[in-house]
């Protein structure tokens, strides 16, 4: 199976191609020729059987098969640098891997993470990005936030501030509900309609949609409609002033946020009681 695997220089010539979507800029990081550059990645696809990159007059692009690639790579090569890095003089000792989506990233985490910093400057933080963790990413974290059912979570995962959806608006579309434009979450249980039968305020059908909740506030604080998502996620939205709740009434939702740690990382249960105490 090793013989199998291509030559760590081949990915990293990949990656650091992808990135700079240049061979020259790649090559200068590196410490690679241009045309070593070129040829290794050109080993790569001869290799993988696949072209990574479409190659036009103005430079670069990735092809599907090379943005597929390109997230397994970039984990693979920081999981050795995370591997190594234990065994080099004066770099940091305590690194926490975070599995985490986007969304709770931005709207929860985010915003205090500083006091967190503040607390704990010993140990040093990487986020990955990921909705609904795979084996990969789950094999690499510390701390896992998951999104999706109390049946998807697991047995070991506990909830993650609230199981509840609240409506939130922009300030200056609070009073005109019934004209200001209606923004979806796909691929989400529940939704408008049940809000609308809960509170009894109408709106119109959506017409922006969104496959996530974090995008959906997003929108909404840049005054582009009201947005339906998940408590956990409004909180400091709602207190920066951005948006507003619609109703003091919140609806059930079949999914929510849940966190689950290594049990053997003291450092994880320390992250982990800290974010359950800002939610």
């Amino acid at each position: 199976m090793a013989s199998a695997l291509p030559p760590l220089n081949w990915f990293r010539a990949f990656e650091a191609a992808a990135r700079h979507l240049s061979f020259t800029a790649a090559g200068n990081e590196i410490g690679m020729t241009q045309s070593a550059v070129s040829q290794q990645i050109k080993a790569l696809e001869t290799k993988l059987g696949v072209p990574l990159f479409e190659r036009k007059a103005r430079g670069l692009a990735l092809t599907d098969d090379g943005r597929r690639l390109l997230p397994q790579v970039d984990a693979a090569l920081d999981t050795l640098t995370a591997a190594t890095r234990s065994f080099i003089p004066d770099q940091p000792k305590k690194l926490l891997t975070i599995s985490v989506s986007v969304s709770v990233l931005q709207w929860v985490i985010g915003p205090t993470l500083p006091a967190f910093r503040a607390k704990h400057p010993d140990i040093t933080l990487r986020f990955i990005g990921a909705i609904w963790p795979d084996e990969f990413s789950r094999s690499l974290a510390d701390v896992i936030i998951s999104f999706g059912s109390r049946k998807q979570a697991g047995s070991n995962a506990a909830l993650l501030g609230s199981d509840k959806l609240t409506a939130l608006a922009p300030r200056d579309m609070i009073s005109s509900l019934d004209t200001c434009p209606v923004i979806g979450t796909v691929g989400i249980s529940g939704g408008w309609s049940k809000w609308m039968a809960a509170t009894g305020i109408s709106c119109a059908d959506p017409t922006i949609y969104v496959d996530s909740y974090g995008a959906a506030l997003d929108l909404a604080s840049n005054g582009n409609g009201i947005c339906l998502v998940n408590e956990t996620l409004a909180q400091h939205a709602v207190q920066s002033g951005s948006v507003e709740l619609v109703s003091p009434i919140t609806i059930d939702a079949n999914e929510a946020y849940f966190v689950e740690t290594n049990p053997a990382s003291q450092d994880a249960d320390t992250f982990r009681k800290w974010l359950e105490s800002t939610v």
